[in-house]
């Protein structure tokens, strides 16, 4: 046994006779190994089980130049958009035996920018950033695209800057939305913007202004009200209920209204059963994303599905094929990938009577 304590191949090797390459070659399963006779292989395994031998993957990198650790880096785990997300990302990680190095930025670029080095330290092949849509931080962009390592950021799809995304086609998923709606004969609709800011919040809006114009169909500046920016994924369901409750305050009447979010939109819910609305009797509601809480809700909510875990799953796909690239010392090309959305229709929404 070597002097740590731990078993060693050498250590295997003297118990049952062998040469340590030999040893090294069955219990790393080298393509070598096919030509030992399958007798030697069976006493080689027994003894190393026997002795409690385990391998070293950390020393076996280190030969090869390999880690296999993909880091992913969450900007916020409490927010309900990122978990499904990162499901469908470890998931196909563990297919393809690459282990994930979660980290969670709180929200914090400091926080992000520590982590960064941190995972870069650890010789990770690749990055997954799941960036929820608090991230407005073009620092941080800057920051993967010279890290040397490939990146993919799952969740947003950012216009100007060199790093692959993977995202929700936001404007035809909002159009979608906004005609469902119209279908069932509203006209007098109400919206919750997300904050200007946000990249994800102009392609929403795009898609309902472009649905509003090919239909002939008014949107009143008035009934359109606008989350404030905020570093807590949960506080739109604040924001939601605060502002459906100065729309109702306006008087301005409306028989729908369409959140920009399934958080914002459960919030709206609140407000309304509190000012003694009945959804959908009174006031249809609309989401987006399709989080978990979306279907639990009572009633529960009509919503626009990002498919997260497909969209984790995509950018692993997608940081796993840059690697390979850069293995093979080809050009690693900038991939933006937009999933459609899906409308899904439950109980907060219902035709005008």
């Amino acid at each position: 046994m070597g002097r740590t304590g731990v078993v060693t191949i050498r250590d295997v090797a003297r118990e049952c006779g062998y040469s340590a390459s030999t040893v090294s070659i069955v219990l790393n399963g080298a393509p070598l190994s096919r030509y030992i006779p399958a007798d030697t292989k069976g006493r080689i395994e027994t003894a190393a089980k026997r002795m409690g031998y385990r391998p070293n993957p950390l020393a076996r990198s280190l030969r090869s130049q390999r880690s296999n650790i993909v880091g992913v880096m969450v900007i916020d785990i409490t927010d309900p958009f990122c978990t499904p997300i990162l499901r469908g990302l470890e998931n196909a990680l563990y297919q393809a035996s690459y282990l994930s190095l979660l980290a969670d930025a709180h929200n914090e670029p400091h926080r992000f920018e520590r982590y960064l080095e941190m995972l870069l330290d650890r010789r990770v092949e690749g990055l997954v950033v799941i960036a929820n849509w608090l991230v407005t931080d073009i620092k941080l962009l800057a920051d993967l695209t010279e890290c040397q390592v490939p990146t993919v950021i799952a969740g947003r799809s950012f216009e100007d800057h060199s790093v692959s995304t993977v995202s929700v086609d936001n404007e035809s998923g909002a159009s979608m939305a906004l005609e469902h709606l119209y279908r069932l004969g509203h006209r007098e609709i109400a919206f919750l913007r997300g904050p200007k800011a946000l990249s994800s919040s102009g392609q929403r809006w795009k898609g309902i202004r472009a649905f509003a114009q090919s239909a002939g169909l008014h949107l009143d500046s008035k009934k359109i009200l606008e989350l404030p920016e905020s570093l807590d994924p949960n506080s739109s369901f604040e924001a939601g209920a605060q502002l459906t409750g100065e729309l109702l305050r306006q008087g301005k009447p409306f028989t729908a209204l369409m959140a920009y979010d399934d958080v914002t939109a459960l919030g709206a819910l609140r407000a309304l059963k509190k000012k003694g609305l009945r959804v959908p009797e009174d006031c249809s509601v609309v989401g987006f994303d399709d989080v978990a809480q979306a279907s639990l809700s009572v009633p529960s909510l009509t919503t626009v599905r990002q498919p997260m875990e497909a969209m984790g799953s995509l950018s692993a796909g997608m940081v796993l094929e840059a690697i390979k690239a850069m293995d093979e010392k080809q050009d690693v090309p900038v991939v933006r990938k937009k999933i459609p959305a899906e409308l899904v229709v439950r109980e907060s929404t219902r035709a005008l009577k």
